[in-house]
């Protein structure tokens, strides 16, 4: 992992904030799975009060990952301009009037209007969240902080479903749309007068278009960046294959009910909390590319695991149908906070868009997939495995694609002196 100088902005924390900091950046981060999970076991409910099939509800998913995905390219560089907390007060506070407009939607083309409007504002907390860490830690310390962070937020995906299934016995499923309104009101009010500003005024850009959208044009610019951004988007998104199709991996693959999403999220995000602790404990000890390495090698072997066990006659029955998935999970988390922490120093002067250009391309592909790519490859367990490989291949493809440059641009030319003997290799 390359590391930089600490910044101004890297100043003391009282020992009150440092032990509430890991907390509150995962309640932020927490918000994205909320927003997708805590759902899930609606789905049935929605199609009975709207007439829309398993199609129509799963764009609830696609709907929210497209319009965050296009917002996520502006949180960041806005943060860079205002500083991290106006940005996510702001947008948690239209997250909360989404989450509203979602409770009260009379018809599933208000609600995914609505859904939209969750997806723009969500990124406010969940991206900026993530440049905190870097602006007030630095090094190991930083790439133990993003761990424990993940740690935390790994737990989101397992208990958002079964606090959507326990919600669904209190009342009709618009009551998971009041309680993500509730969620919204406490993370404005933890940011508001708990957290401290990280980004000072003296290290801002100036606010205006132009010096906003020459960031990301830089970032998004740099070759370097895609091969480290595509790697951990295809890892990730050979889990999140998985998650986003939840709906339909549990009730028409596993023919499970709405309260039994927990037997897969419970492996799976177990999976990523063990990766990210091991991540956390190799801080320092292991260099940042060698852990991703590992991390990536391991996701495709666990992805391997995971086809044969769906080919085999036990390949949709539990509990052998979730422990490839939470093979995946866990490579994908060792390697992910090192990668977060790798694309942020690349960019020191604007990690604010930086985080917002890692966000961005995950983000396009996971919509992709619960929207278009679920629906085709979801026929079976094995069609469903397979698609997962594929992926993990194309993440470890792309680290080592960035690894062999890194070693080539590295490599110092050969020096030339006029009438000498070339040097036998």
């Amino acid at each position: 992992m390359t590391s930089t100088p600490p910044s101004p902005a890297q100043r003391p924390l009282s020992q009150r904030v440092r032990i509430v900091l890991p907390a509150i950046l995962a309640g932020l981060s927490m918000l994205g799975p909320f927003s997708i999970d805590t759902a899930f076991p609606a789905f049935a409910a929605i199609q009975r009060d709207f007439g829309v099939g398993t199609d129509g509800t799963q764009q609830l998913v696609s709907a929210y990952l497209l319009s965050f995905a296009v917002m996520s390219l502006f949180h960041g560089p806005l943060s860079d301009a205002l500083g991290r907390k106006p940005v996510m007060i702001g947008g948690l506070a239209a997250y909360g009037i989404g989450s509203i407009g979602c409770a009260l939607s009379p018809n599933l083309l208000v609600l995914l209007g609505f859904r939209v409007l969750q997806g723009l504002a969500a990124g406010g907390g969940v991206i900026v969240s993530r440049t905190v860490i870097r602006d007030v830690y630095d090094g190991p310390e930083a790439q133990r902080l993003m761990s424990r962070v993940m740690m935390i937020f790994s737990i989101a995906p397992a208990i958002a479903p079964v606090i959507g299934g326990l919600l669904l016995q209190l009342g009709p499923w618009r009551v998971i749309f009041w309680f993500l309104t509730g969620v919204s009101i406490l993370l404005i009010a933890l940011v508001a007068f708990v957290l401290p500003e990280t980004h000072p005024a003296e290290l801002r850009v100036p606010f205006s278009p132009r010096p906003l959208l020459t960031g990301l044009r830089t970032i998004s610019g740099s070759l370097t960046f895609h091969r480290v951004a595509w790697a951990g988007a295809l890892a990730f998104g050979a889990q999140f294959l998985y998650i986003g199709s939840a709906a339909i991996f549990v009730v028409d693959l596993l023919h499970r009910g709405a309260q039994d999403f927990w037997m897969f999220f419970v492996p799976m995000i177990s999976g990523v909390a063990l990766g990210a602790w091991l991540s956390g404990r190799l801080a320092g000890r292991v260099s940042g590319r060698r852990l991703v390495l590992g991390g990536q090698l391991f996701g495709v072997a666990g992805a391997g695991v995971n086809l044969a066990i769906a080919l085999s006659p036990v390949g949709a029955t539990l509990p052998y149908a979730v422990i490839g998935p939470g093979l995946v999970a866990f490579g994908s988390a060792v390697a992910w906070p090192t990668m977060q922490l790798i694309v942020l120093d690349m960019f020191p002067a604007t990690r604010g868009a930086a985080a917002s250009a890692l966000t961005f391309i995950p983000l396009v592909l996971n919509a992709v997939t619960a929207g278009a790519l679920a629906p085709f490859v979801t026929r079976t367990v094995g069609t469903l495995a397979a698609t997962c490989l594929a992926m993990t291949v194309g993440g470890l493809a792309m680290w080592m694609w960035h690894l062999a440059e890194s070693r080539r641009v590295a490599m110092p030319e050969p020096v030339t002196i006029e009438g000498a003997e070339p040097l036998p290799d």
